[in-house]
């Protein structure tokens, strides 16, 4: 596989097309870069709405929508790490379900939730993501929030 072609396809397309395949690889990771550093394993854009997953500073999850602190509630930016997971949680102060949680931050946590409504300082995410993000990440993994 090249360009994540497989070779008979590349013989079809010709050997020009096959070297503009060639560098597709290197636009793609550019495409990919986060504004976090790479001891991150979490890194959350504020200003863009993303989130990815890395290892060490190389994205193996992303980015992926994200919608985050409402005016009244931000996501504080800053360095943390995970603090501790709960597959089902419920709030305690909101009475509502949290699938998928992953706390890094007092009560923000990563989890399943409405992309189209502001959090209350959480980090929403699709099903999928939530899914992903609970699966990969581990208690004491560094997550980076930026603006």
């Amino acid at each position: 596989m090249i360009g994540g072609r497989p070779l008979a396809a590349l013989a079809a397309i010709g050997v020009g097309s096959a070297a503009l395949l060639l560098a597709v690889p290197a636009q793609a990771a550019a495409a990919q870069a986060t504004p976090c550093s790479a001891a991150a394993r979490a890194c959350v854009d504020l200003a863009t709405q993303q989130a990815w997953l890395m290892d060490n500073g190389v994205v193996v999850y992303g980015p992926v929508a994200a919608r985050t602190g409402r005016a009244s509630a931000p996501t504080d930016p800053g360095t943390f790490h995970v603090t501790y997971k709960d597959l089902h949680h419920i709030s305690s102060v909101f009475h509502v379900a949290m699938p998928y949680s992953v706390f890094f931050h007092g009560g923000d946590a990563f989890h399943e939730g409405s992309l189209a409504v502001s959090s209350h300082g959480c980090v929403h995410l699709s099903h999928a993501a939530a899914v992903t993000f609970f699966d990969t990440l581990r208690v004491g993994d560094e997550v980076q929030v930026v603006r």
